[in-house]
């Protein structure tokens, strides 16, 4: 009697199983997505022989440079964001295109569950023989690394990476005696006297046994221009040999308010390096923090050297509104160099970088592609068989199992994550680049009730905002804001509308400043408001800490089925 009431019983747990078992849930369709950048400070157009700081807006942080004859390429640390370090390609120092990526395959690096934060911090790009070279860090997920191409566009190596050193920031250095050196931030030699206390070591390498001579390295600068004053966070260096001496480029005091460039310099690399008197050589702590329009946070530079022999500088800095809140990131911004008794300087001190300088002394046509700075309207219709490069997603996730390119739309397939998760969600966004910009898109209302689709405003897993629809009923739908603000998201706002599946509707972020408000719309009638005037701030770096800028896309997310 036993066995045959559990055997029926167990039958008829295993059909319940069956039954309730959750079924695949439909791919959602994207017809379309479009950013528009306002900003008032880009409404005037240039003066003649003009060009537009910054030169790369929004978040494209620790810029390193180099150039191979007239062409000019620009990479940047994407923590994160996958593909990884981005390349830009410029023939005049001012217009810049987005190339490329360097990290495009998961053989070269596999961030899955960091935090958006981590990743891959600042690279240095260099040119040599023929060969193009990039150097960087891996936060949590593997540390120095180093991987070459012929060309920047790819295809780029998978990583030599670099166990015997350790920090951050690492830069490679081609002496013209053949021998090859890094340098890089690690900390000091002993017990750190202080919060902030790092140091610069340097190695010589081997490149054809792809290895860091063990015993070379040593510290070549202590703290920073001065270890008495206890100066904090010297980093991002970057050598160079110019008229036989050694130049030493470093950022110094945090990439912060107190960001600032300074130099060093020596005959021979086994000497120690001189600080300059004049130091720092570029900073914008020293002025008003409440001026009109501020850039701040100005630092972590590097050189080229154009072919008709003048010197200049790409660096980071920021655009902040209300003194210290910025949604944008770190900035590429372009200057010039001069050279007084041996010591370059890219900016006296008190001055402020200016918005609109003179244009480098280049003759070139401009190289093709999507602007990176003024205002502008982006817009993919999703026409192509390849995802547009200014799209970004997470943590190594180069399969993309889960995004299709299909009938000139973008089709999501919902996976059980929200964007506080650690784990790849249905989700790509692009870099905002405008204090005040309007992102939209158009998808098609899903039909599974279990499933929600719309679009994200990303700061990182705790801050961010979700502007989403799903099915709530026979023929209905739910419009509604979630807001993460420093934990899981909260629902905040929903309307319900009267609408079919695969019925079109637009949902649409607005932006200015410390200001966001959210609309939708059908497909032909005017913008309604879900809720406007809600916190801005949320998705600044000073709110929500970190590195990284805010990103702007659709997201597909599954509910239950």
């Amino acid at each position: 009697m036993r066995l045959r009431w559990l055997f029926p019983t167990a039958l008829l747990l295993a059909a319940a199983q069956v039954v309730a078992a959750p079924r695949a849930a439909e791919p959602v369709a994207f017809d379309w997505f479009e950013y528009r950048g306002m900003d008032p400070l880009f409404e005037e157009a240039l003066a003649k022989g003009e060009y537009q700081n910054p030169v790369a807006a929004g978040f494209f942080p620790d810029p390193s440079i180099a150039r191979r004859g007239d062409d000019y390429y620009m990479a940047h640390s994407s923590f994160a964001y996958t593909p990884g370090l981005p390349i830009l390609h410029s023939r005049d120092l001012v217009n810049w295109r987005l190339l490329g990526h360097a990290l495009t395959r998961r053989s070269q690096v596999d961030m899955r569950g960091l935090q958006v934060s981590q990743g891959i911090f600042a690279p240095t790009l260099r040119y040599h023989q023929g060969r193009f070279y990039l150097i960087g860090t891996a936060v949590g997920a593997g540390g120095n690394f180093l991987i070459t191409a012929n060309d920047p566009q790819g295809p780029w190596s998978d990583p030599v990476w670099l166990p015997e050193i350790g920090g951050i920031d690492p830069d490679i250095f081609f002496d013209d005696d053949g021998r090859v050196y890094i340098a890089h931030n690690d900390a000091p030699e002993g017990e750190p006297l202080y919060d902030g206390h790092r140091a610069i070591w340097l190695w010589e390498y081997d490149p054809e046994a792809e290895r860091v001579l063990p015993d070379s390295g040593r510290v070549i600068v202590n703290g920073g221009v001065n270890l008495s004053e206890k100066p904090i966070w010297i980093e991002g260096p970057h050598l160079y040999k110019v008229n036989g001496w050694y130049y030493l480029l470093c950022a110094e005091g945090g990439t912060g308010y107190n960001h600032s460039e300074v130099v060093f310099r020596t005959r021979k690399l086994d000497e120690p390096f001189e600080p300059y008197s004049g130091n720092p050589i570029l900073t914008q702590r020293d002025l008003d923090r409440g001026r009109a329009d501020p850039i701040v946070a100005a630092g972590h530079a590097d050189l080229v050297q154009t072919p008709e022999g003048d010197w200049w500088s790409v660096f980071l800095a920021t655009r902040p509104y209300d003194e210290v809140f910025y949604n944008t990131g770190r900035e590429t911004f372009l200057l010039p160099v001069s050279w007084k008794d041996g010591w370059p300087r890219i900016l006296a001190a008190g001055q402020a970088i200016p918005m609109r300088p003179d244009a480098p002394a280049i003759d070139a046509a401009p190289a093709e592609g999507a602007p990176l700075t003024g205002n502008f309207i982006w817009r993919d219709d999703f026409e192509t068989r390849e995802l547009n490069p200014h799209w970004n997603l997470l943590r190594g996730d180069f399969e993309r199992d889960w995004l299709q390119l299909r009938g000139k739309q973008l089709q999501l397939l919902p996976k059980p994550r929200s964007m506080a998760s650690r784990e790849q969600p249905a989700y790509l966004g692009r870099r905002q680049q405008h204090q005040r910009f309007q992102a939209s898109a158009q998808l098609r209302l899903p039909a599974d009730e279990g499933v929600s689709a719309g679009i994200v405003a990303f700061q990182n897993e705790n801050y961010h905002y979700y502007l989403g629809v799903k099915a709530a009923g026979k023929d209905g739908y739910e419009i509604f804001l979630e807001r993460a603000a420093g934990g899981e998201p909260q629902r905040l706002h929903s309307v319900s509308v009267d609408a079919k599946a695969g019925e079109p509707i637009a949902l649409e972020i607005r932006g200015d400043r410390s200001e966001i408000g959210f609309y939708y719309r059908s497909s032909d009638g005017p913008a309604k408001k879900l809720v406007a005037g809600l916190d801005g701030e949320l998705l600044s770096t000073e709110a929500a800490g970190g590195f990284v800028g805010t990103t702007l896309g659709p997201h597909a997310r599954l509910e239950s089925m």
